[in-house]
């Protein structure tokens, strides 16, 4: 009896151990799935940051955007930022697969691990309680045969006292002799009630430390197997979501390698050199001035100040900057004919406007070609329309294409004497570069002042009828020289009502402005009858788009509102 209550506690004592355990695995899974939770987190909020980076670094849909996409550096940072882009999206890609592959799992299989474990232990606890009520209950019969079988020695006994006694009468020694067969037979009768309920208290003990306990901490083992496994396949699924975007995330890297290796910078520089070359001859050579004799300078007919300039102006003071490094002060809309521009910057306008010009003449011949096609559709089908009430339009796009042609043919005038005076290919070797340096005369400082015209102006030629004044002290917030559009510094318009971008407009000419569609923008400027509507997108961004393109609300008070057909 003592083995079995030691085994009894031992039991007792393992399923504590056991119980113990179990609920560490729990937590150990708890733990594992906070870990890859705060690690899915941090994947997304990289990737946050890195898509706000790219986004905030992105070039502005401004006329500048159209300027910078010139030079291959500018067009390897923005193919670096789009790659940086992609790049994010992969880790958003790892964070939704931690989510999604195993902090889910994990969390359902939690409440499966949770109520598994739950049953199995209680099952344990029953058959524990169910085999400590039996020996109890053994224990009842174990006492009630030990009780029976002293009383019926004493039954005995007496009834032995009873006989031997000649005082006693025999009806005495007779009853005591019935008290004792009595005594005797609830004694068998117990006893054999102890051996049937012992026998199967031992089957229960044998089938309760062989087979239900086994089975039960069978059950709990394969439990914890399991769990393990579970834990193996979520770490092996937490290192394949990494390796799975690898290649993607490669990719996005060679993609920046390549465009950093696209960079060309002879070619960006010239492109500068296209962009700000001036077209103007070096100065000639400053000839030697005789003190001695009757002053008189000899200017050379290439010189940029003459003796008449001189004479006009004889209080002005002379600075000491030769033309390369002259800014120009006359901000604003400037001449017509850009005469206000160094001669290669007013080839390349005179060049843009004819262009423009001739854009506008054929989008005119269009029209007319649609409006004679459809006169005679009308002539043929009177039904349809009056044929004469496309004479109007008619005649007024011609009117719009003569005007064209001559204002085409006086920018192409302009064009041929700005040509005309260039200085000869032949030459090119002589003209002064943003990035040479001018080696060729040596001049002493006190001739320095010289090579300028009193004011700061300088001149294509002697007979020039314009002088663009230079800015002694150039910005601080430039170190370019600065030949301004004929926009820049125009009156401000008034919003005359709002439209909305129907569909996407890139905007990559000089003038127009970029817009997404869906876009608000404010109107400053009708349809003048050429399909473009000036727009206002905040104070620095303006420009035109077509028409077609956006859907307009003018105000009905606005000044000057028109419709055009």
């Amino acid at each position: 009896m003592a083995e079995t209550l030691l085994k009894e506690q031992q039991l007792k004592d393992q399923f504590d151990n056991l119980e113990r355990h179990t609920q560490w695995g729990i937590d150990f899974v708890e733990k594992y799935t906070k870990f890859v939770k705060e690690r899915s987190e941090i994947e997304t909020n990289y990737a946050k940051q890195i898509r706000n980076l790219s986004k905030k670094y992105q070039p502005k849909k401004n006329s500048r955007e159209e300027e910078e996409s010139k030079y291959s550096f500018c067009r390897a940072f923005l193919s670096t930022l789009n790659e940086l882009n992609d790049y994010a999206g992969q880790h958003e890609v790892i964070g939704e697969n931690l989510m999604s592959q195993i902090i889910a799992e994990l969390s359902r299989y939690l409440q499966e691990l949770k109520t598994e474990r739950k049953s199995h232990f209680n099952d344990g606890r029953k058959a524990q309680q169910h085999i400590e009520s039996s020996w109890k209950q053994l224990e009842l019969y174990k006492r009630r045969f030990e009780k029976e079988c002293k009383e019926a020695d004493r039954a005995q006994q007496h009834f032995e006292k009873m006989d031997a006694d000649i005082n006693v009468t025999k009806a005495d020694v007779e009853k005591a002799r019935q008290q004792a067969q009595m005594r005797h037979q609830m004694a068998a009768d117990s006893k054999g009630d102890y051996s049937a309920y012992l026998q199967k208290f031992n089957q229960e003990q044998n089938e309760h430390y062989y087979t239900v306990i086994p089975n039960i901490f069978q059950k709990i083992q394969d439990m914890e197997e399991k769990r393990i496994d579970r834990i193996g396949v979520c770490m092996k699924t937490f290192a394949d979501v990494d390796r799975k975007v690898l290649p993607i995330v490669g990719q996005c890297l060679d993609g920046m390698t390549k465009a950093a290796e696209s960079i060309e910078p002879k070619t960006d520089s010239k492109q500068v050199v296209e962009s700000y070359k001036s077209g103007f001859e070096p100065p000639g050579d400053v000839e030697f001035e005789d003190y001695g004799q009757a002053m008189k300078r000899t200017m050379s007919n290439t010189s940029l100040s003459n003796s008449r300039e001189l004479k006009e102006k004889p209080g002005g003071k002379s600075k000491g900057k030769l033309w390369p490094f002259i800014k120009n002060k006359n901000k604003g809309s400037g001449p017509e004919d850009f005469s206000h521009l160094p001669p290669e910057q007013r080839r390349k306008k005179l060049q843009g406007k004819i262009d423009d010009l001739n854009k506008d003449i054929q989008k005119e011949m269009d029209q007319r070609d649609a409006l004679a096609k459809m006169k005679d559709v009308y002539v043929k089908n009177p039904q349809m329309g009056d044929p004469a009430s496309v004479d109007p339009r008619l005649a007024e796009i011609e009117q719009n294409i003569e005007k064209l042609q001559f204002e085409v043919q006086k920018f192409e005038g302009w064009l041929a004497e700005v040509e005309e005076r260039m200085p000869s290919k032949s030459d090119t070797h002589r003209r002064s570069g943003l990035f040479e340096t001018q080696n060729n005369t040596v001049v002493s400082n006190n001739c320095a002042q010289d090579r300028e015209s009193p004011d700061g102006s300088y001149t294509e030629e002697q007979n020039s009828e314009t002088q663009v004044k230079a800015t002694v002290n150039p910005p601080p917030t430039s170190s370019t020289p600065e030949f301004d559009d004929e926009f820049d510094d125009e009156e401000t318009l008034p919003t005359i009502g709002t439209c909305k971008a129907l569909y996407p407009f890139e905007g990559h000419n000089e003038g127009t402005i970029a817009v997404m569609e869906g876009e608000l923008l404010y109107v400053i400027e009708e349809d003048k009858g050429d399909g473009w509507t000036r727009v206002r997108r905040n104070e620095d961004e303006e420009g035109y788009v077509p028409t077609s393109y956006v859907e307009v609300f003018l105000e009905t008070n606005a000044k000057g509102a028109m419709t055009y057909i």
